[in-house]
């Protein structure tokens, strides 16, 4: 069938954080202005229905009116294999994968299962913010490989760096975020596998985010990390429904670990953690039948990235901006107005009454810069770009 992404969905009135959580956001210090005119573009979830097959899923789900404590049965691991087997020639056996209600909170088990207080962990700056707060919220010390970015505004690993940091004596973990959030670089094979051999020579275990793994631009490949190495005992690999399918309030992570100690070790930090009914319907229709789905839906990612890269070209080209090759968030470098990070806050939060992401909070290696996130329907990103260049036309160079 074919999905309708142009018209807007009213979101407001549905516990939504970015459309329903103003006073929260004033609360966090995002922002000092929030009304029914906002237009939120923070949040890393999509503003389209998702795929009806998941929707007649849950709606069986419903129907049987009885939501009690629930088992994933073989149909959910058998899911999960057949999308990376088949999209990405990686094998994985049932017995590797451990459920987790979230990346986020993966992310903080693995650090609190293979790390103790004072490690160093390794993360590569400018990075999604909760990297920074696993490492440092659990008492663990931040290592920060940071990207190099080139003249072109492109992302490169420096790996002279990323060895003197493997090497030091305290550092056992190194956190990846692939593609990377908030640059949309994908990594190499050849740079995944040195990353890889660098880390085991020095045993160092990598958790490997891998959640925007299925966005990717059309015509661009993304390799797991795992796929890249010849050996996969010292890799925890993540991956989620909740991004490529906009299924985020479901909570729903899959831990992937080849190594059975690591596997127990994550199984004793975690604890108990079972899925909803609703999660277990919504992956076994999501990975079994959303194809179709996903196909359209990075088509149009893709024409609503060209949308706003094209709109900063004519209109605010003092903006750079790096074409992602991978998530649906773009990374907007507002340096060049020579204004503070503060005013450039002030002109888009607070006049324009546009919601993005400060680049600062990403690292120092984000000053200057926005994080927009576009997978909502174009007539919503053409307003917030042109509410955006209103407020810099006495700036624009």
């Amino acid at each position: 069938m074919k999905y309708d992404f142009d018209t807007p969905v009213n979101r407001r009135e549905t516990y939504a954080i970015k459309w329903d959580g103003g006073e929260l956001l004033k609360e966090m210090g995002m922002t000092d202005h929030y009304d029914e005119n906002t237009i939120p573009l923070f949040t890393a979830d999509m503003d389209f229905q998702v795929a009806e097959p998941i929707i007649d899923a849950l709606h069986r789900t419903v129907d049987h009116k009885i939501f009690g404590y629930t088992l994933a049965p073989d149909a959910y691991y058998e899911a999960i294999q057949k999308w990376f087997s088949d999209r990405y020639d990686w094998t994985i056996n049932k017995e590797e994968i451990i459920y987790a209600p979230g990346t986020v909170h993966a992310l903080n088990v693995a650090v609190k299962a293979y790390s103790k207080p004072g490690d160093g962990i390794i993360i590569q700056r400018p990075v999604y913010p909760p990297f920074t707060a696993a490492v440092e919220g659990n008492g663990r010390v931040v290592e920060n490989n940071a990207l190099i970015r080139d003249e072109a505004g492109h992302h490169h690993i420096d790996f002279d760096d990323f060895e003197v940091l493997a090497k030091k004596e305290d550092v056992t973990m190194f956190i990846l975020c692939s593609p990377h959030n908030p640059t949309g670089n994908i990594f190499s094979p050849e740079d995944l596998k040195r990353l890889s051999e660098i880390c085991r020579e020095n045993d160092v275990i990598i958790i490997a985010d891998e959640i925007h793994g299925d966005l990717i631009r059309i015509g661009e490949t993304f390799t797991p990390i795992a796929k890249t190495s010849d050996h996969t005992d010292h890799i925890i690999s993540m991956t989620a429904i909740n991004k490529t399918f906009n299924l985020a309030g479901l909570h729903c992570t899959n831990v992937v670990i080849t190594d059975e100690a690591k596997r127990q070790q994550f199984k004793e930090a975690q604890g108990t953690s079972m899925p909803s009914p609703f999660t277990v319907s919504a992956l076994i229709a999501a990975y079994n039948e959303g194809d179709e789905w996903l196909e359209q839906v990075r088509e149009y990612i893709d024409g609503n990235i060209d949308f706003v890269i094209n709109f900063l070209k004519e209109e605010m080209p003092t903006v750079k901006v790096e074409h992602p090759a991978g998530t649906y968030v773009l990374w907007m470098d507002f340096s060049g107005y020579g204004l503070s990070d503060e005013e450039v806050h002030d002109r888009i939060y607070n006049k324009a009454n546009v919601l993005l992401q400060d680049g600062s909070n990403f690292g120092k290696e984000g000053e200057g810069f926005q994080r927009i996130c576009v997978p909502s329907p174009r007539s919503v990103l053409e307003e917030a770009m042109n509410c955006i260049k209103d407020e810099f036309k006495d700036v624009e160079k």
